[in-house]
């Protein structure tokens, strides 16, 4: 059984506030250095390279595997936002954003999907890496998204999947080592470099204290 790297993609381009999940986003000016922060923690020879199609992990997975297939899979895409794609935050209808922020796990975003529709798509690709896992000798990389791989370390850790958030404060760019371990698999994180400022995933009134 070989070693597993969960690669979160590098800063988005776009504006801090909106929603967005399966948008196709390009990266930031910033991407060579967060390429390069990433290519240090891992080792030098990989087997197979999995990444979501959506260019801010493709472009990233065949900058630091270029002489490895990358297998796109749409089953690592981040979660679906329907009709709040690429819109902000705080204009989303208080009638759908605040049941959705009380059972985000359970409850559809309209036009799209729950975090359990998430883990169970990415659940039939880590199916398919970890049967790649068991019979190879090098390392298998993972590019995708904070959302999918939260929900694959909640998986491996039986962590709840409304605390995996709390559980695992992942940024861009972050690089985790997933190992055989007795009786399961074992995590650690390799790079996790804090950005500039604080990502926002929900609307500005779930950050006061009220909402705490």
């Amino acid at each position: 059984m070989t070693d597993i790297y969960l690669i979160r993609h590098t800063t988005p381009d776009v504006a801090k506030g909106i929603c967005y999940g399966q948008t196709d986003l390009d990266v930031t000016a910033t991407f060579e250095e967060e390429v390069a922060v990433i290519r240090d923690c891992l080792p030098p020879a990989f087997a197979t390279v999995y990444s979501s199609p959506l260019r801010r992990c493709s472009m990233l997975a065949t900058r630091l595997f270029p002489d490895v297939p990358v297998l796109l899979r749409e089953q690592l895409m981040e979660i679906h936002c329907g009709e709040w794609e690429m819109k902000t935050w705080d204009e989303l209808p208080k009638e759908e954003i605040n049941p959705w922020m009380a059972d985000f796990v359970n409850i559809r975003i309209p036009g799209g999907e729950s975090y359990i529709d998430l883990q169970s798509r990415v659940g039939r690709c880590w199916a398919e890496v970890i049967a790649a896992a068991a019979v190879g000798n090098s390392p298998i990389a993972i590019v995708a998204h904070g959302g999918v791989i939260r929900s694959i370390l909640a998986g491996l850790t039986g962590t709840p999947l409304i605390d995996s958030f709390k559980a695992f404060s992942l940024h861009y760019g972050c690089v985790i080592r997933i190992q055989p371990a007795a009786g399961g698999w074992a995590h650690t994180v390799l790079s996790n470099p804090a950005p500039p400022e604080k990502e926002q995933h929900k609307p500005s009134s779930f950050y006061t204290k009220s909402h705490l």
